[in-house]
C-alpha cells in the first residue's frame, strides 16, 4: 500500500464538517426574532406540480416593511398549496391571502414564544453537533483502516489528534453561533 494510501483527507472532513455549520446557519435564519425577513421562508416547502419545491422557486419573497413578508405567487393554482406550507411549517406565522399574495404579519414575540424558540435553536445546534461528530467518526474510521494497512502509531495519534481537534474547534464554532441566535431571540 502507497504512502497516499495512508494518509487521512482532513480537508474532506472539514468541508462536510463546514457543511453542517452552513446548514445549521440557514435553519437559524428561518427562526423568526420578531423582525421580518425573507430568508426565514427558506426551509418551506411547497408542493408543486407533483414535487417538494422551495418557496422562493414558485414566487417572489418580499419584505415591504419590517413586520411584514409577502409571497407573490406567480401561478394562482399554487396560492393554496403554498399557504398551507407556511401554516405548517411550524413558523408560527398566519398567513393572509390578497389574491395571488400571500401577506405574512410577523408578530411581537412575547415571552413564551421566545423560549419555545430558544429550544427550537437549541435542538439545530444539537443537530448540528452530531452531523459534526458523524463526520469526526468518519474520520476515525478512515484512520482506523490506515492503522491496519499499514499506518505506524505515532502516525495515527497524530491524525486522531488532528481530527479531534477540528471537530472540537467545529463544535465550539456552533456552541457560540448558539448563543449569539439565543441572545438576539431573547432580545426585546
Amino acid at each position: 500500500m502507497s504512502e497516499e494510501d495512508l494518509d487521512i483527507d482532513v480537508d474532506d472532513l472539514e468541508r462536510r464538517m463546514e457543511g453542517a455549520i452552513a446548514s445549521l446557519r440557514t435553519e437559524f435564519a428561518s427562526l423568526r426574532t420578531g423582525r421580518a425577513s425573507a430568508s426565514m421562508l427558506e426551509p418551506v416547502m411547497v408542493d408543486a406540480y407533483g414535487s417538494m419545491t422551495p418557496i422562493n422557486q414558485v414566487g417572489t419573497v418580499n419584505v415591504p416593511e419590517p413586520r411584514m413578508v409577502t409571497v407573490n405567487v406567480w401561478d394562482k393554482s399554487l396560492v393554496g398549496k403554498v399557504e398551507k406550507a407556511i401554516r405548517e411549517s411550524g413558523l408560527g406565522i398566519n398567513p393572509q391571502l390578497n389574491g395571488t399574495i400571500i401577506m405574512l404579519p410577523i408578530p411581537e414575540l412575547n415571552e413564551e414564544r421566545r423560549r419555545e424558540l430558544t429550544k427550537v435553536a437549541a435542538q439545530y445546534a444539537e443537530n448540528a453537533r452530531v452531523s459534526i461528530r458523524n463526520v469526526r467518526r468518519d474520520g476515525m474510521d478512515q484512520i482506523k483502516k490506515a492503522k491496519a494497512a499499514g499506518m505506524s502509531e505515532d502516525d495515527q495519534k497524530l491524525w486522531e489528534g488532528e481530527v479531534q481537534e477540528l471537530t472540537d474547534r467545529l463544535i465550539k464554532s456552533v456552541d457560540q453561533s448558539l448563543e449569539t441566535k439565543q441572545a438576539e431571540i431573547m432580545q426585546v
